[in-house]
């Protein structure tokens, strides 16, 4: 089993844990917090290293956890022998050229700042993805929400016509995650699909931003905004997408005058269920 948690002292998760070992389970952790109540219960720790947390809405645990999970990934890999020595070292090169794509990344953010005088005044926001991208929307709508009070959801592209369609005016920024890894079959045709999402948006008088890969003509000339990130490999991709989302939340947080480190309601640590 494996348990993941920035603090090491989340309630829900311990319960899990503690559950899962009375069962014979062995259990793994993945924790910021050296000596946390989860890396002292745990077989086992991939300790973070992402340093003391300081806002609530924690950014860079996210991107640690998912650096540290894609490492697990690598070796489990290569210990079951579904990975290649050549295809590790392939995408152990690829998350070694991350933190100058990042650097870039950072560089060129003024457009996001720009956006957000644009939308700081928007009551809600959509945010939608397809499979791997996923899980980036959610985290957008989460940063968003948790930091500006704006209400945002995240959303599976391919249940856009399950609900959100409905919400679609002239009023509504819709936030589409529509990265591709050229070559790769399975990108390409998440990459149309949600394309096609996109054209629909358009078709309803929806405002379009789009997250996309460099060079990327098609989706970047069928939306309102657009926020190109490096080119990476599909696994590595949401490393890079979920910034420019991260920083929107927290330009749009600071022109509404939120306190972005102590957003209201929140705790640091979810220490009861």
């Amino acid at each position: 089993m494996l348990v993941i948690s920035q603090s090491g002292e989340t309630a829900d998760t311990i319960a899990a844990l503690r559950e899962a070992k009375e069962l014979g389970a062995k259990v793994l952790a993945i924790c910021n917090v050296q000596g946390s109540m989860i890396v002292r219960e745990g077989d086992g720790t991939i300790l973070t290293h992402a340093g003391p947390e300081i806002g609530v809405a924690s950014t860079k645990a996210f991107t640690g956890q998912m650096i540290a999970l894609y490492l697990l990934g690598l070796y489990l890999g290569q210990l079951r022998g579904t990975l290649s020595e050549d295809e590790a070292k392939f995408h152990a090169q690829e998350l070694a050229e991350l933190p100058v794509k990042l650097e870039h990344l950072l560089n060129e953010s003024d457009g996001i700042e720009e956006l957000s005088k644009e939308f700081f005044r928007s009551t809600d926001f959509l945010y939608l993805g397809r499979g791997i991208n996923f899980p980036v929307a959610l985290e957008g709508a989460l940063k968003l929400k948790e930091i500006s009070y704006i209400h945002a959801e995240g959303y599976p592209a391919g249940e856009m016509k399950h609900g959100p369609n409905a919400l679609i005016d002239e009023r509504l920024p819709v936030m589409f995650i529509n990265t591709r890894e050229e070559g790769n079959r399975a990108s390409e045709l998440r990459y149309e699909k949600t394309h096609s999402n996109i054209v629909e948006v358009k078709a309803r008088e929806g405002i379009v931003i789009s997250v996309l890969t460099e060079g990327d003509t098609m989706s970047a000339s069928a939306s309102d905004h657009v926020i190109e990130i490096p080119k990476a490999s599909d696994l590595l991709s949401p490393i890079l997408s979920i910034i420019p989302l991260q920083l929107l939340a927290y330009h749009i947080a600071v022109r509404r005058g939120c306190d972005v480190d102590q957003p209201r309601n929140l705790a640091k640590s979810v220490t009861v269920e």
